[in-house]
């Protein structure tokens, strides 16, 4: 069993999108990060940045005591280690997924989040910090157009978790500034992957958990206000 500490962002849905996808029994225990949970300290020992998603693995393949993991990229590789699924057996194949799942930890999901916080959480709406990351998230989701020209999934013929960690920046596309049709290749990847049972099972997992509502003021406070003090108070 898997326990899973999640809320509904991008990376939390990389755990829920790879669990649906292979069947692994899990259950949910919700951090709601707008209400400062993430700062308990339970959720703290497993996830010393408090940050969310993070799991424990309760049935280890060593047979050991439980697994806890932070960190949404570590987590996908142990779970497509664990599982077999979703990471080529190949050593070409598995390196290139793990290069384009380093790639979004990297660069994708970071570029993107300072795109959503400038454009749509900042009090202050400054055009060079928004055009700078607008245009960064362009250029990345061009990587992945060109990149998607002549395979269909960005480690190659098959599905990956390389597309599991992806796939979640992308749908907040529009929040971005950015139009699927200016990206040909990536629409395809993105409309197959929305297209899945499990992409849609776990998308309505989060709307259940968390339904979709406006950010408050104290929500805001407590997301973007964080400092050294923050993880060095009790």
């Amino acid at each position: 069993m898997i326990d899973l500490h999640y809320w509904t962002t991008p990376n939390g849905h990389k755990i829920t999108l790879f669990l649906e996808e292979t069947g692994l029994q899990y259950r949910i225990h919700p951090v709601n990060i707008g209400k400062g949970e993430q700062f308990e300290p339970a959720f703290l020992r497993i996830s010393p940045n408090n940050r969310i998603p993070a799991i424990v693995d309760h049935a280890p393949t060593d047979g050991g005591t439980p697994v806890a993991l932070f960190e949404s990229g570590a987590i996908l590789l142990y779970l497509a280690e664990k599982t077999g699924q979703l990471l080529p057996a190949d050593l070409r194949g598995r390196q290139e997924a793990m290069q384009w799942l380093f790639w979004q930890v990297g660069g994708l999901g970071p570029m993107a989040g300072q795109n959503h916080h400038f454009s749509q959480y900042a009090p202050e709406k400054l055009p060079y910090a928004i055009e700078r990351y607008v245009k960064e998230t362009a250029r990345l989701y061009a990587v992945m157009d060109r990149r998607l020209a002549d395979r269909p999934f960005l480690a190659g013929d098959a599905y990956s978790i390389a597309d599991i960690a992806s796939y979640p920046w992308v749908v907040p596309h529009e929040r971005q500034g950015q139009q699927l049709s200016d990206f040909p290749n990536l629409k395809r990847w993105f409309d197959h992957i929305a297209a899945r049972p499990a992409t849609a099972r776990a998308y309505a997992l989060a709307e259940q958990i968390n339904p979709p509502q406006p950010m408050g003021d104290e929500e805001k406070k407590i997301l973007f206000g964080q400092d050294a003090g923050t993880v060095r108070r009790p």
